[in-house]
């Protein structure tokens, strides 16, 4: 989404319209990973917090498709070594195909997934796994058409509350597990004026549908059913850690889409409309995902998760290609995070291959990202304890 205007008003129309951030209740559970307080500030292990990660989407990916690819224990030890704290990862397979074998063997399927959250416990490394990455995985998996999202008595809900209950019972007691995401940015389907030539792929082999409809077409009244669902599902087991939806930017037109069918820029109020709206209560924390001229974006998107007391996740950040290439435009990213005390923020993306653009390794031409993130979150501790010697935010 590319920086427009600055929001200015937001704060008090959100405000006035009463679209507020319900209280976040600790309640019982395990006390690990991160947490949202009843003031809106996040926190781990008690204390108020804010650090800098990478996406890492094949860390169990390339394992649940290939249970002989380790290389996330190589990954995970590089990036302890380089000081990232957390990933973002997907925590499902992308494509019906791949993530049948939860279905026909259960027990296999987890084998992987506990490898995988094993290894991140013995590194150090938090995980924040996004538990239905693609819009259409679960529906055409279970025969329905995308739309079912909506429909809280389908079987496409079914299967999220039981493959929820299945993976938040069985890893909410690992201190590698640092929150729970919904899935990757179903926010920038819904409502297309030209939502037709945006349906989900056809690929059968890959186990998707064979053919389709408008029925497959999303909205915002569907997605925001979905994200309340889940986050309602996922506090049955957790009580304590904070929720993702993975949305990215609303885009530029997401309300005139909406309401009105066309393509005019939204306004800032708007913006913020769509923001706050497109995360949901119990879902606690509000998802963007940031690229290109997205810097001063990252300021509103703070201002406007301040004034409804949620903390800010850009679960994506990045700028493509080699250093002459990307450094400008990723320390513009990178230090608008850090200026606007964003509170979680995740690079994308690590170790995703030598052909893509964006992938960044300990090695590589782009690695001088890792160095520094950790600089920064070196830079954002010093201030924290400081906040907490003067007795700010405690």
């Amino acid at each position: 989404m590319k920086a427009r205007w600055a929001i200015g008003s937001a704060a008090g129309l959100l405000v006035a319209a009463g679209i507020c951030g319900a209280a976040h209740g600790q309640g019982a559970g395990p006390q690990y990973g991160l947490h949202v307080r009843e003031d809106g500030v996040l926190t781990k292990d008690g204390m108020p917090f804010r650090g800098i990660g990478v996406d890492y989407f094949d860390a169990f990916f390339r394992h649940l498709t290939d249970p002989q690819n380790t290389t996330y224990d190589a990954g995970f030890a590089a990036l302890a070594e380089a000081g990232i704290p957390f990933v973002r990862m997907i925590g499902c397979g992308f494509w019906p195909v791949e993530h049948k074998l939860y279905t026909e063997d259960k027990d296999e399927f987890f084998r992987r997934f506990d490898d995988v959250v094993r290894a991140a416990e013995q590194q150090g490394i938090g995980l924040i796994p996004s538990l239905f990455w693609y819009t259409a995985t679960v529906p055409d998996l279970v025969g329905e058409p995308s739309s079912e999202w909506g429909n809280l008595e389908s079987k496409t809900h079914e299967y999220m509350r039981n493959y929820v209950r299945d993976v938040v019972t069985r890893y909410k007691g690992s201190p590698a597990i640092w929150g729970w995401e919904f899935a990757n940015e179903f926010n920038l389907g819904a409502n297309l004026p030209n939502a037709a030539e945006h349906r989900p792929a056809v690929w059968p082999t890959l186990g998707t549908a064979e053919s389709r409809s408008e029925k497959d077409e999303w909205t915002y009244e569907i997605i925001r059913t979905a994200f309340a669902a889940f986050a309602n599902e996922v506090r049955q087991y957790d009580p304590y850690r904070a929720i993702s939806t993975g949305d990215g930017f609303p885009r530029e037109s997401a309300w005139h889409n909406w309401k009105l069918n066309t393509w005019t820029e939204d306004t800032p109020d708007q913006f913020a409309q769509m923001l706050v709206g497109d995360n949901p209560d119990p879902v606690d924390i509000i998802s963007v995902h940031a690229y290109e001229d997205a810097a001063q974006a990252i300021r509103d998107a703070r201002f406007v998760a301040a004034a409804v007391g949620k903390p800010l996740f850009v679960g994506e950040f990045g700028a493509p290609g080699p250093r002459a290439e990307s450094e400008a435009g990723f320390m513009a990213l990178l230090a608008a995070i850090e200026e606007a005390q964003v509170p979680l923020a995740a690079a994308w993306v690590f170790d995703h291959g030598d052909d893509d653009t964006f992938t960044i390794t300990a090695t590589n031409e782009r690695s001088y990202q890792l160095q520094a993130i950790a600089e920064t979150n070196g830079r954002i501790r010093a201030q924290l304890e400081k906040e907490a010697a003067e007795g700010r935010h405690l």
